[in-house]
């Protein structure tokens, strides 16, 4: 059985189990699918990450999976995100207007980082303002 986050044309969201995305679209189809807020029959899947079971800390086995060169250049990833992070401010949602400040002088320049979104981070490097994704590498889940 497959779990879906379904949603109706009316924006309610809600989930329904199928055995098969073929046994979804086939009921769909049929209008057998309906909204239990509104009744609508235009249903349609949301976008969702897969269940895949996890704990906080890596298992034994997964870390035995990474090679020693692997676990090296992992070590040496999370100690550079470390000192970016180190030596630079944390600007928090306002990222995408500090780094535009920044490149057109209107605030002292500084490494900063912060959170935006993919739209944003494509505006910023369309106007020609360098910026890359860091990793998060939170103490509880690493």
């Amino acid at each position: 059985m497959i779990r879906f986050s379904l949603n109706c044309d009316d924006g309610h969201v809600f989930e329904g189990w199928f055995s098969s995305n073929a046994d979804f679209d086939g009921q769909v189809e049929r209008s057998l699918v309906q909204c239990p807020e509104c009744g609508s029959p235009h249903v349609s899947k949301s976008l969702m990450a897969p269940a895949v079971a996890s704990a906080s800390r890596p298992s034994e086995k997964t870390a035995l999976a990474m090679s020693p060169q692997q676990k090296e250049a992992m070590a040496k990833l999370k100690e550079l995100v470390r000192t970016l992070k180190a030596s630079s401010e944390d600007v928090g949602e306002r990222f995408p207007e500090e780094a535009r400040k920044i490149h057109y002088g209107e605030a002292e320049a500084r490494g900063i980082f912060g959170r935006a979104s993919t739209e944003d981070a494509r505006s910023l490097l369309d106007e020609g303002i360098s910026v890359a994704p860091l990793p998060d590498f939170s103490d509880d889940a690493n």
